[in-house]
């Protein structure tokens, strides 16, 4: 099933909710296009943050909250009634990524060094699309809570939010977050009910030699070998620890040692730095000790000492399975059995919509978009967001409101 996800369907959707967005189609693009010339880096989101407010004053929403997570917004809207008691949460990420974009069209960015290499700015314009929707026909019983997050590219912008108290002030019941993904075709969406991204710890491994003449390097205590044998059997902690029904990666990214325009100088010291993808935290556990374990082995037989730094940066992403297969359904009512992948196989990239799903229940969905237009795929600096997909997003957005919280009980089967 996985494999004809590439497959070109056409764009296409059903309900009264896409159709309404469509109309207004061209503003959203036109947004979306702003915010990507004006890329801004986590908790630095200034000018995006202020576009934000504006275009939901614009769609009237009932209340904009500012400052959660330093530059994160919450909005507000009501339903027709309120008398369910109920509020969902819908997220949308902000940030751009401190990288030079080579694309040449109009909207490229306009600052050096920056720019929206991973869609954000297509899914603030794609909660920004089912707010006016939501606010113009309030087609729902309960409370809408849109949350537009800072700092997603490495800051734990949501983290942040949390822990300035956005679901002790916005109590939702669940939250849902969505991420457009290259790898799919536009129309299709994906989920599965379980594991969707990994946990993302970063490593730096300290070793200490002793430095010296490269010509009598038998006096010497060569970190720069003992980094080449750590690299090597590291390796060996998923082929010969991790299970092979689990899932982990250890990636060794970068290496520091020594000057290279010193071509005779054993160094004194090496560092080497890596990232640990897992989905389990017995495993990740696993990992930790091991690279503990190995390291400091490995550099006692040299004579050398290591020192490993594990940091825990992103918790996996986790979906719940009820909000998962509720999650599946809205996007079968919107775009056909056909085009909803439910076994969606997950990412060992990381996401930090893993701190809201740690602390509610919910569900992270990924929208295709197809690479058609640009023929690169995330954190590419010829990246683009494919903004015909703008409207099924939104649609998207909105109708996990609209089923989630309907105006009318549902009826039992």
């Amino acid at each position: 099933m996985y494999g004809d996800h590439n497959t070109p369907v056409r764009l296409r959707a059903t309900g009264r909710a896409f159709e309404h967005i469509a109309r207004f189609h061209p503003e959203l693009t036109a947004f979306r296009r702003d915010l990507h010339a004006h890329p801004e880096l986590g908790f630095e989101e200034v000018y995006t943050g202020g576009r934000v407010r504006e275009a939901l004053k614009l769609c009237g929403v009932d209340e904009i909250h500012e400052g959660l997570g330093k530059t994160g917004l919450v909005a507000v809207i009501h339903g027709q009634r309120r008398d369910s008691g109920r509020l969902i949460g819908l997220r949308a990420d902000m940030d751009a990524l401190p990288m030079a974009e080579h694309n040449d069209f109009a909207w490229r960015s306009t600052k050096s060094g920056l720019m929206h290499g991973c869609g954000h700015d297509g899914h603030t314009a794609m909660l920004i699309g089912a707010a006016r929707y939501l606010a113009e026909t309030r087609r729902f019983n309960g409370t809408a809570v849109l949350i537009f997050q800072p700092g997603e590219e490495g800051y734990a912008g949501a983290k942040a939010m949390i822990d300035d108290g956005l679901f002790e002030r916005f109590p939702v019941q669940s939250v849902f977050g969505m991420h457009n993904w290259p790898g799919m075709a536009p129309g299709m969406i994906g989920i599965n009910p379980g594991p969707m991204m990994a946990a993302a710890d970063r490593i730096t491994i300290e070793i200490t030699g002793r430095g010296g003449h490269g010509a009598h390097a038998y006096q010497t205590i060569d970190p720069v070998v003992v980094s080449a044998h750590i690299i090597t059997a590291v390796q060996s902690i998923v082929s010969r620890n991790v299970r092979g029904i689990d899932s982990a990666v250890i990636s060794i990214c970068a290496m520091q040692a020594g000057d290279l325009g010193a071509m005779s100088v054993v160094p004194g010291s090496a560092t080497l730095v890596g990232t640990v993808r897992t989905f389990n935290p017995e495993v990740q556990d696993l990992v930790e000790r091991r690279l503990n374990e190995l390291c400091s082995a490995i550099a006692l037989g040299f004579g050398a000492t290591a020192k490993v730094n594990y940091e825990r940066i992103y918790p996996a992403t986790i979906n719940t399975l009820a909000e998962a297969r509720f999650a599946g359904d809205v996007a079968q009512n919107l775009v056909g059995k056909d085009h909803v992948v439910r076994d969606l196989e997950p990412s060992m990239g990381a996401e930090d919509f893993s701190f809201m799903l740690q602390v509610k229940p919910g569900a992270y969905l990924r929208i295709g978009q197809g690479t058609q237009h640009s023929s690169a795929y995330l954190h590419n600096n010829r990246y683009d967001f494919n903004d015909d997909i703008l409207p099924l997003g939104s649609a998207l957005h909105a109708g996990l409101i609209e089923q989630g919280l309907p105006l009318e009980p549902r009826q039992a089967d």
